[in-house]
């Protein structure tokens, strides 16, 4: 049975990740800090209350992984946070070093511990959680976007370093998705903007091809197939799914 850990994978998009490959017959592990919403996932999953930027936090947890499973199938290194919503001379540098650990460093150091596993059987894929600000930028969001542009730049180099052990690496760029996270996201725009939230709603919506949010479980279904074996050959690849981004900042 293929072996896949997925981090912040207790709500949002990391759940559907889980939900996704468990529906494939994959045995999932997950890492979160809400030790709530890890109590609520199904008992068949393995979990750990994990802060993806404590390296020894995150080793401890890679080794309980290995014990127990003995390698790692895929990567869905899928955690992050939305950051600060302010011009960037109003973000606390406090602030901006949160944003850029969890969403970057966070990848890196699951990335770290998951290779020599996957080095060792010649065999793997990670999967690193990115978004359309990490291909357009994202005004009054520099820290997120900074992150998420390094994000690309982190799985472009994991794909060239691990390719010679049969290890895959690419990134999900994610539109505006469906949930909690997006909702609060869209309140503090608005409030930035001077604005209504069904306003920035809208506009985010409307800045794309097809005039829509996309949903987590279109994000976890392209995360199943990039771990699939029909995409025994995409690496180091850079794939939005988000409707078409074709105005990332529209203005109402």
């Amino acid at each position: 049975m293929n072996r896949v850990l997925i981090t912040a994978g207790a709500a949002g998009i990391g759940r559907a990740m889980g939900e996704a490959f468990a529906a494939k017959c994959w045995q999932v592990w997950v890492t979160d800090v809400d030790q709530a919403a890890l109590d609520s996932l199904p008992p068949d999953w393995q979990r750990d209350c994990v802060d993806v930027t404590d390296e020894a936090a995150v080793s401890a947890m890679f080794a309980r992984l290995r014990t127990e499973w003995g390698g790692l199938d895929a990567l869905c290194a899928n955690a992050g946070i939305a950051g600060p919503t302010a011009r960037i001379s109003e973000i606390d540098l406090a602030d901006w070093r949160r944003c850029v650990s969890v969403n970057l460093e966070g990848a890196f150091l699951a990335a770290k511990h998951a290779a020599p596993m996957m080095q060792a059987a010649r065999s793997g894929a990670m999967i690193l959680t990115s978004s359309t600000a990490g291909q357009f930028g994202y005004p009054n969001r520099a820290p997120y976007a900074a992150a998420k542009w390094a994000v690309i730049g982190l799985m472009k180099t994991l794909a060239m370093e691990l390719g010679e052990y049969n290890i895959r690496a690419n990134a999900i760029c994610p539109g505006s998705v469906e949930g909690a996270r997006m909702e609060g996201v869209l309140q503090r725009e608005a409030a930035i903007k001077g604005m209504t939230r069904d306003q920035v709603y809208r506009g985010y919506a409307d800045g794309t091809s097809m005039k829509s949010f996309v949903s987590a479980a279109d994000i976890a279904n392209m995360a199943v197939f990039l771990a699939s074996p029909e995409a025994r050959f995409v690496s180091g690849q850079v794939i939005a799914v988000d409707g078409h981004t074709v105005n990332p900042d529209p203005k109402i």
